[in-house]
């Protein structure tokens, strides 16, 4: 059963960053650790993890095929993520759990307020 839900739950993520161009972290994450109890530090890594061979190349190949991607700005955007994951990565091991969900909620919460009142 756990097989079947982590595969609907990346299934989901795909749909969600397909859809909406969210990353697969926004709905990831929050299942890893309300649906499966896994720790903060525990969902981001395994949700990296996941990111890595997929990384939304089908997605952005559809994308692609109708000229909505500028492919000089996301490789900018890529080698600049590239990077940032490594130091982000670094600082996070340095929080610990409690404060790095926290952390994580209020800046989805952050996000979702400046969408819904200023979009």
């Amino acid at each position: 059963m756990q097989i079947l839900g982590l595969l609907v739950t990346g299934l989901v993520a795909g749909i969600m960053s397909g859809l909406l161009g969210i990353g697969g972290a926004t709905v990831v994450i929050p299942a890893l650790i309300i649906i499966y109890g896994l720790k903060q530090h525990l969902a981001q890594g395994t949700t990296l993890a996941m990111l890595v061979p997929p990384i939304g190349l089908l997605a952005a190949w559809q994308y692609w095929q109708r000229g909505d991607v500028k492919i000089g700005w996301a490789a900018l955007l890529c080698l600049g993520f590239f990077f940032g994951g490594l130091v982000g990565a670094y600082f996070a091991n340095m929080i610990p759990d409690f404060h790095l969900r926290r952390i994580f909620g209020i800046f989805l919460l952050l996000i979702a307020i400046r969408l819904i009142f200023w979009g």
